[in-house]
């Protein structure tokens, strides 16, 4: 019976079509930047993007982590979301690698910073402080897209305090499906932007820094230092193209399969949904403490993989078909059944 993994969209599996081109791919030395399919992936996706470079790393950690020493000095500091992914779930490179301090501030359930507060954080030019570089978003934020009217005066900020201003986008092309804008809608407000290829685009490695070419050599050098340079990384850049240019046309479908799921769990008063009004390809659901692992192991015992827990995450992704989502609504349905 299939496996539905609902645990992240980062399990996608490499399509017949990318596993095809990987082994077909023209390689060479990307440390000498001659493998023509890394940089026929880097063109592609400066240009999708509005940007005037890129660089393919190895995973998003390394490409956000790059950013922030770019951007960043010894003794900086950058301005954070608190459960921000550049500031909670990254083993705080940038403070290990770089002597950059994090301020990690509050945020909103869309992913968006208190502008006021984050002004109040801004340290002055005084021998006593850090000097305060940096302003880091996260677009979308736990399945949710940062409202678009929120980029314009976030990006005000940075410009009034002097910040430069980096994008997490990890799912930022979930974001711009889910607004039904093209892409650079949201990027062209941020000088970096970081994009991962291995998530719900369905490629099996790999993420994008891009940035000016000033910036995108400096964090080239960075990538080298920490051990980032690959060789024959075409093989691996061919399945990026093709995340780019054929599965952003996917997504939708990713967030249908999120409402629809989520209308579905609706239907059991033992579950709440979180609202969906700005989720893409995600659905959080809340059960009591008594089921928070339970539920999941019972969901396991009937070939579906969650999270455990009390708040739960159900992603959405190519893997998952639209018929998938009423075995997982019937399976659920049938733990509190049994309960009873």
């Amino acid at each position: 019976m299939k496996l539905i993994d609902l645990r992240s969209d980062t399990v996608t599996q490499p399509s017949t079509k990318m596993r095809k081109v990987m082994a077909e791919a023209e390689v060479g030395d990307d440390v000498y930047r001659e493998d023509p399919t890394v940089n026929r992936l880097e063109k592609i996706a400066a240009e999708k993007l509005n940007k005037e470079s890129a660089i393919f790393v190895s995973s998003g950690t390394q490409s956000n982590l790059l950013a922030l020493l770019s951007h960043c000095q010894r003794g900086d500091e950058y301005i954070v979301g608190q459960q921000a992914h550049t500031y909670k779930y990254e083993c705080g490179g940038a403070a290990v690698f770089g002597s950059i301090q994090p301020q990690p501030l509050p945020l909103n359930s869309d992913g968006s910073l208190d502008l006021d507060m984050a002004a109040a954080y801004v340290k002055p030019n005084d021998i006593h402080f850090a000097n305060t570089k940096l302003l880091c978003l996260e677009n979308t934020y736990w399945g949710n897209a940062i409202p678009m009217d929120y980029l314009p005066k976030a990006k005000r900020f940075t410009d009034v305090h002097h910040l430069a201003f980096h994008l997490d986008g990890a799912r930022v092309f979930n974001a711009a499906v889910k607004y039904k804008v093209p892409v650079t809608d949201i990027t062209n407000y941020f000088d970096t932007v970081s994009i991962c290829l291995s998530k719900n685009l369905g490629a099996p490695v790999g993420s994008i820094l891009l940035g000016s070419k000033s910036f995108i050599e400096q964090a080239r050098k960075w990538r080298k230092m920490l051990g980032g340079g690959m060789r024959q990384a075409g093989v691996l850049a061919a399945a990026g193209i093709i995340a780019l240019e054929e599965n952003v046309s996917h997504l939708a479908e990713d967030h249908e399969k999120a409402i629809q799921l989520a209308n579905g769990l609706k239907t059991i008063d033992e579950i709440e949904v979180d609202d969906m009004t700005r989720q893409t390809n995600m659905c959080f659901i809340r059960i009591a403490k008594e089921d928070a692992e339970t539920l999941p192991a019972f969901m396991k015992e009937n070939n579906i993989l969650s999270y455990s827990g009390t708040h739960i995450r159900l992603a959405l992704h190519l893997d998952v078909d639209p018929e998938d989502i009423g075995y997982v609504v019937k399976v659920i349905k049938q733990y509190y059944q049994e309960k009873k």
